[in-house]
């Protein structure tokens, strides 16, 4: 672990009890760790942007199960990339509707496109990807 370092920052008083009172809905600890909450979330934005290298996201996806074949297709899309799917979970909404989470890990291109295909596949009512990383070089 690398050595811990102080810092100060200044800053409008109106603007840090706004920071204070959304670190406390956000559940942080203290102020310290609302900042490296953030910094960690823009760092891990910028390694997205870059392109390059292995990383995980989520794909949530809300669909209309009687939609025609539409299992099969989502199906038949995550067989044909095993090495990117890692897991799925499947929820049941309610009579009509379902939720699926699906975790992929690999070159970011490569899940952008395979995000896409999914969202963007009949039936699909809604869906996002929400990007990460494996948390190589992340304190």
């Amino acid at each position: 672990m690398s050595q811990l370092v102080r810092f100060s920052v200044s800053m409008d008083s109106e603007l840090l009890d706004n920071f204070d009172a959304l670190a406390k809905r956000r559940g942080a600890a203290n102020r310290s760790e609302a900042i490296r909450d953030l910094i960690r979330d823009a760092l891990v934005e910028e390694d997205w942007k870059s392109g390059k290298g292995e990383a995980m996201a989520a794909v949530v996806i809300v669909y209309d199960h009687h939609s025609r074949d539409i299992n099969n297709r989502l199906n038949g899309i995550q067989h044909e990339n095993p090495g990117a799917v890692v897991s799925s979970l499947h929820i049941h909404m309610d009579e009509h509707r379902c939720m699926e989470i699906i975790v992929l890990r690999g070159e970011r291109e490569l899940l952008s496109q395979l995000a896409y295909r999914i969202v963007g596949t009949r039936g699909v009512i809604h869906g996002r990807m929400l990007t990460s990383t494996t948390g190589k070089g992340l304190s």
